[in-house]
């Protein structure tokens, strides 16, 4: 097939050259956007009496024809061509003629690339944040089902204070509302037109910019035409937000592996998200969660290869840019898959409250309530510190727990000890004393699942 640029060349590209600079099989995924932003660049054209009405109604009648051919696959897209763009110009010429060559009038790849990427960006940001609701819905649906399930906070890795179960999957909830909120203001700092900048100067044609703006669906038009068909931010911006929801799936994937693991065994995951080993018949895997978490480096990599493609490049368009797309489009699929993965894992995984309130009850969590019922006493709260941490050495030593040290043992270490001490340093009272708006304590959490069905709606 002709290059649609052929006629300042004298010889054809070199063949390697020609598979080295070609992006179809790549950018042929956005077959839809480029069909729908040519369709409404031919109808601005035919608005603006700069083609006739006949071929309009045939360019937008042939563009229908491969748009519905392509969906059912009635038609392949031909891998030779340069790119998908140059495909569908070439294909609407063999099946309407000459009306076919003038659809390109006013329009450059440049701005037509731009245009397509924004507008299949912004239809998977819909879609990824869809998924991101679904799985937000099942960790509140968890949530919801362990209200009062007390387990063991940590800080370091280490057992630090009671909270429940509800309130540590709401910490999760509430970094992929965040997310949500970044794709959104990523969207709509990208959601302007760049149709029309053409290839970088804008065109002598007096065409309607604002009207395939409206047609498509954006907010308004890029401002300055250079700036529209060289900038990339917004794919850089997304794929900063996408990375950032992978470090979420990642945290909350090792949790996952340290919980369902026997040291831990606060859940355990169904068998439809986990593997078995090739040779221990006993093992249950966590491979899912290992490998969202493996994943989340590729995305970082990605984020790294488009600021870096991009952090040397003059003004307007340089073929550099066409790096873009196999970046933002692996995380976009990667992001999907972790989380179409992520949201039945979690739904399915069983929850074992029995085992999370013995390991709450092995760490001297209560250890902090024991100090503020000294304060509340009027002990300053530095020595009340100092008291406690001594009657934590003396349990480590006698091998038990605050619960179970006798009161007498307690008034050794002060008159202010009293019998009411047991109450103040039950777990279910730690956790419901936090009473603190945003804390654990049971009101708070159900205040949290509230908000975040609010949220959801």
């Amino acid at each position: 097939m002709d290059k649609m640029w052929a006629g300042r060349f004298s010889k054809a590209l070199d063949k390697t050259a020609d598979d080295f600079n070609s992006s179809i099989h790549t950018d042929c995924r956005m077959y839809r956007q480029d069909i729908k932003g040519s369709m409404a660049h031919a109808s601005m054209l035919a608005a603006q009496k700069i083609i006739a009405d006949d071929d309009c109604e045939l360019i937008l009648s042939g563009l229908e024809g491969i748009l519905r051919d392509i969906d059912s696959g009635l038609l392949k897209i031909d891998m030779d061509c340069e790119d998908i763009h140059m495909f569908v110009e070439a294909e609407l010429t063999k099946r309407i003629g000459e009306a076919g060559k003038r659809l390109h009038t006013a329009r450059s790849r440049n701005d037509q690339v731009a245009l397509d990427i924004r507008m299949y960006l912004r239809d998977e940001s819909a879609q990824i944040i869809s998924l991101i609701k679904s799985l937000i819905s099942a960790l509140l649906k968890q949530a919801e089902e362990n209200e009062n399930s007390v387990m063991p906070g940590y800080t370091h890795l280490q057992r630090a204070q009671p909270v429940t179960f509800a309130h540590h999957l709401l910490a999760y909830i509430n970094m992929l509302m965040r997310d949500i909120g970044r794709i959104e203001d990523a969207v709509r700092r990208m959601n302007l037109s760049p149709l029309g900048c053409c290839a970088l100067a804008g065109t002598t044609y007096g065409i309607d910019r604002d009207m395939t703006a409206k047609a498509l669906g954006f907010d308004g038009i890029t401002a300055n035409s250079i700036d529209g068909v060289s900038d990339r931010d917004f794919c850089v911006e997304l794929m900063s937000a996408f990375a950032l929801t992978m470090t979420h799936l990642s945290r909350f994937s090792e949790e996952i592996i340290l919980w369902s693991s026997w040291e831990f065994k606060f859940v355990e995951l169904d068998d439809a998200f986990t593997t078995g080993s090739s040779i221990m018949p006993q093992k249950k895997n966590s491979d899912m969660a290992e490998l969202v978490r493996g994943k989340t480096g590729r995305v970082y990599g990605n984020l790294m290869a488009a600021l870096t493609m991009l952090k040397g490049l003059p003004l307007a368009y340089n073929k550099d840019m066409q790096e873009d797309k196999e970046a933002v489009f692996d995380s976009i699929d990667t992001l999907k898959k972790c989380l179409e993965v992520t949201a039945p894992m979690a739904e399915t995984m069983k929850t074992l409250p029995d085992n999370m309130y013995k390991a709450a009850q092995g760490g001297f969590i209560n250890a902090t309530d024991l100090a503020d019922y000294l304060t509340k006493k009027g002990m300053p709260f530095r020595s009340a510190y100092k008291t406690v941490g001594q009657i934590v050495a003396l349990c480590i030593e006698k091998g038990c727990v605050l619960d179970d040290l006798p009161l007498e043992t307690y008034k050794q270490f002060g008159d202010l000890f009293e019998s009411d001490l047991y109450d103040e340093i039950s777990l279910e009272n730690c956790v419901s004393k936090r009473i603190s708006k945003g804390g654990t304590g049971f009101s708070s959490v159900r205040e949290q699942i509230k908000a975040v069905k609010e949220f959801l709606k």
